[in-house]
């Protein structure tokens, strides 16, 4: 690379610099930076190593394929000391920051006159094009998150000024590390595009939940706590806003039938009421209305006093109503302060009577299961318990909001959890469709709630419309991703089944080179794709016939009968040969010469019937008894990690195509995917995220070690109202017990 791509800035800027003291803060930021990344980078080279090896698959030379090959082992053997600069680079950042937009304005300006761009090669330029695409895209992305962390490191760091600030993270001194570090790749221009296509692909566009997390370090600090970016995103929301639409007044609420599943929420209500009475009981405390000191509010005075509480006084709300942690409300105190305004100054005190009081018990006791759900995303988490004022409302004035599944409010909390179960904090909440839609409905119901239950109804006849949309683009996608997935498994088995075969054919004898290339190199590609097509067209044992009469024919045949055979068999097996090789459009001009140079090794064969020469290696056999013992030794070790992990690979067997889970990285970030495929025949459980994108794959195995390193948990998809039900239950069993 010359000088304008950036990266001898940084080689310069690093050793010029000194070595300063970081802060705490930034330390804690770079080592789950650095940890990130590194994470991230290793899914980078996993992919360009599957790109390179199916171009090898599909090369339609010898030297291209070899070329591909050349490539992969180049990385294989330099990827761990490429990561370790890439990351070792990046902790410098930290220690000595560059200047933010300097690397990438210097190479721009630099390249903006022809004389310039005459002295760069073609190849240095197609570079530079790339890298500077993938910046410039992801400045765009992440502009909110960049523009919170870059003044945050202003207050940090005392070189920085308005006009000079410093990011360590920012994209062009990451995309720049990077092309330095892989400076040290012996490879072609076409595969350091790949390789880098792949780090925007894997890292770059990744780099949200990073950010996020470098920005949530520096809050914890009291760095700007309270930074407010009002950019094209903050303003479009405000005109949304501003012009929510208003519901019509007249629409009826939509009538809700009894179910079997409301008998049964029904009855679970009623057991809630009797245990929560047996409290009372046990306490001593006596019923409300034979207390002459106590004056009972009646269902309208207390809907009256709710309505009169603006939801703000409880809830505070912003921009964005799913910044910081979860709320917490002391729905009891709301309700005891609504009361001693409603104190007539007779004398008496205002009391709920038990049924009330039970239903404001409940709702405190569901929302402290919600804020403590971690099946729940994050955002979504914050959002819903901002609800808590609304849902006391809903439940005051409509009493069948526990004993009716089909509840408007009720199957709107449980939609709302449902679809945002794999929404991860890494994920862009300004672009992201699904999250403004959540966003939008609880800041409508926060604004426009007055009491009349049908805004859920009609929230969630939207929400419903708006999830319909969006699951059917998300199936397409996953449904191509799961076919593209079973495509590459099925290729990558067919490649290791035909290696293997005429491996294991090929090492019984010595065949002559001519013979020996034509199978490995041309009828080799023939035995790939019958193996592929093997369900349509059965061709997969006459290829391995093929190879088989093939060494026959190369073998001395004395007897009359075997030298007659020879004769019918060979004429065929050249036709099928010259067929198969046509087919897979194997080099014609070598075609001809490679097919006489057969037909003359098989006519010599036949003429002196000399015998192919076997093989047979005397330190293979030497070493067979060592090798058999090392292999003991090993299977002993794996039945010792069979038996360690035997739990865990129950429950990854009892994971089901559609069942969400999360992920931890090692850095303490973590992502919610979804099972999409289990390919058995290659033991792949393959996982999208809720576009539809493959994010990651394993095998059984695998899981089973993410699981006991409590890296993998899966997740519960049930209805939320329901399996708080439920966890009340059990609650109150505990404390009557």
């Amino acid at each position: 690379m010359n000088k304008q791509s950036g990266i001898h800035y940084l080689r310069e800027h690093r050793e010029a610099g000194s070595s300063k003291p970081v802060p705490m803060e930034v330390t804690r930021i770079r080592d789950t930076v650095v940890a990130g990344l590194g994470d991230l980078l290793q899914g980078a080279f996993d992919a360009v190593d599957d790109s390179l090896f199916e171009l090898a698959n599909n090369a339609r030379s010898n030297n291209e394929q070899n070329r591909y090959f050349e490539a992969m082992r180049e990385i294989r053997i330099k990827r761990k000391g490429v990561e370790r600069h890439f990351q070792n680079a990046v902790a410098q950042f930290f220690a000595n920051p560059p200047h933010t937009g300097h690397i990438q304005d210097e190479s721009l300006s630099k390249q903006a006159t022809a004389d310039t761009l005459s002295l760069v090669g073609n190849e240095d330029l197609e570079e530079q094009v790339a890298l500077n695409a993938m910046i410039t895209k992801a400045k765009a992305h992440f502009q909110g998150p960049l523009l919170q962390l870059q003044t945050r490191f202003g207050q940090v760091y005392p070189e920085a000024t308005e006009d000079s600030p410093v990011n360590p993270m920012a994209p062009e001194h990451l995309c720049s590390a990077f092309t330095e570090a892989i400076q040290a790749l012996e490879i072609q221009i076409r595969e350091r595009l790949i390789l880098l296509k792949q780090f925007d692909r894997y890292v770059v566009s990744n780099l949200g939940m990073l950010l996020d997390e470098a920005n949530r370090i520096l809050i914890q600090a009291g760095i700007i706590p309270n930074f407010r970016y009002h950019g094209k995103a903050g303003k479009q929301q405000a005109t949304q806003k501003g012009k929510a639409p208003q519901q019509a007044s007249d629409e009826p609420a939509t009538a809700t039938t009894a179910s079997p599943e409301d008998a049964h929420e029904s009855a679970l209500f009623e057991q809630i009421r009797q245990m929560l009475a047996l409290q009372r009981t046990n306490a001593g405390m006596p019923p409300r209305t034979s207390d002459p000191s106590l004056r009972v509010v009646g269902d309208a005075e207390l809907a009256d006093l709710l309505n009169s509480l603006p939801v703000t006084d409880a809830v505070p709300t912003g921009d964005n109503l799913s910044d910081g942690e979860p709320i917490t409300v002391d729905l009891r105190q709301v309700v005891q302060q609504l009361l001693a305004r409603a104190d007539t100054g007779d004398g008496r005190k205002p009391a709920l009577n038990e049924f009330d009081e039970d239903l404001i018990n409940l709702v405190s006791m569901l929302f402290e299961f919600i804020l403590d759900d971690y099946n729940l995303s994050a955002p979504v988490q914050v959002l819903i318990s901002r609800l808590q004022i609304p849902i006391l409302k809903v439940v005051m004035r409509d009493k069948t909001f526990f004993s009716q599944a089909t509840h408007p409010a009720r199957r709107l909390l449980n939609s709302l959890a449902r679809a945002g179960i794999g929404w991860s904090s890494s994920d862009e909440k300004a672009k992201d469709k699904l999250y403004n839609q959540i966003h939008n409905i609880v800041q409508r119901i926060l604004n426009e709630f007055n009491g009349d239950v049908s805004l859920f109804d009609t929230l969630n006849h939207e929400f419903e419309q708006f999830l319909e949309k969006e699951n059917r683009k998300a199936s397409l996608v996953e449904q191509r991703t799961r076919e593209s997935e079973r495509g590459r498994i099925k290729s990558q088995k067919a490649q290791e089944t035909v290696d293997t075969l005429l491996k294991e054919k090929l090492a019984r004898y010595r065949l002559p080179d001519p013979i020996y290339d034509i199978l490995t190199n041309g009828w080799s590609r023939f035995m790939f794709l019958a193996y592929l097509r093997d369900d349509v067209e059965h061709r997969w044992h006459e290829a391995v016939r093929t190879v088989d009469d093939l060494i026959w024919c190369l073998h001395p045949h004395q007897e009359d009968e075997e030298r007659d055979q020879w004769v019918r068999v060979v004429p065929s097996l050249l036709k099928t040969l010259r067929a198969g090789l046509e087919e897979v459009s194997y080099n014609s001009s070598r075609l001809d010469e490679m097919m006489g140079h057969l037909k003359h090794e098989l006519a010599e064969a036949f003429r002196t019937n000399a015998a192919i020469e076997a093989r047979q290696d005397s330190p293979a056999e030497t070493d067979e008894e060592p090798e058999a013992t090392h292999q003991t030794a090993v299977e002993r070790q794996q039945e010792l990690e069979d038996a360690a992990i035997s739990e865990y690979v129950t429950q990854i067997d009892g994971i089901e195509i559609g069942n969400w889970v999360e992920f931890r990285l090692v850095n303490g970030a973590s992502f919610r995917c979804k099972l999409s495929a289990i390919i058995e025949e290659a033991d792949c459980f393959v996982f999208v995220n809720r576009m539809g994108l493959k994010v990651i794959e394993k095998n059984r195995i695998e899981l089973a070690h993410e699981m006991r390193r409590g890296r993998l948990t899966l997740l519960e998809q049930g209805a939320l109202i329901d399996r708080a039900l439920d966890a009340v239950v059990g609650s109150l069993r505990s404390k009557t017990a």
